[in-house]
């Protein structure tokens, strides 16, 4: 009896631990799901790669003193973090979303110049993903510009909006 008291306890607490997780994932403002499945089998990429769209990749991140950012990014980064800069094809509609698996800041620019995000989510208690941005951009060469993040890499997810 003691272990099946022990086993309904342990599925019991599972259950409710999974609960949570999704929970935290749908206080974003826009469905994660798609970023959650690519995250986990996202691709090593080196600063300055070219990320597709409709993919994901763990970006490597080098010390954000020593990257050559483009433009600077709009909130500086902090001491000791991290940080790189990446390529993307925008598609001839324009609009694209781009997360991030941990906290850090993302500027995209175009055309030599910052764009202002068209919508921001970010939640802390969605395992695997901390925030996602929308750029409406032009079709054509952009860069996506990672700072502040405390860890080397980041998984990046480039998409179209749902």
């Amino acid at each position: 009896m003691r272990k099946i008291v022990i086993s309904l306890f342990a599925i019991l607490a599972g259950t409710s631990f999974s609960m949570a997780d999704d929970a935290g994932c749908a206080k974003f403002k826009w469905p994660v799901a798609r970023e959650q499945s690519l995250f986990a089998t996202a691709p090593a990429a080196q600063p300055g790669a070219t990320l597709a769209v409709g993919a994901a990749a763990d970006l490597a991140l080098e010390p954000a003193d020593a990257v050559s950012f483009t433009v600077p990014p709009e909130r500086a980064p902090a001491a000791g973090t991290f940080g790189a800069t990446a390529n993307v094809t925008v598609p001839p509609d324009g609009e694209l979303q781009v997360s991030l698996s941990g906290e850090a800041w993302i500027d995209v620019i175009q055309d030599g110049h910052a764009v202002k995000s068209s919508a921001f989510s970010g939640v802390k208690t969605c395992p695997g993903i901390r925030k996602s941005v929308r750029f409406k951009l032009a079709g054509g060469a952009a860069i996506i510009q990672v700072s502040g993040a405390k860890e080397e890499s980041i998984k990046v997810a480039v998409l179209a909006p749902e």
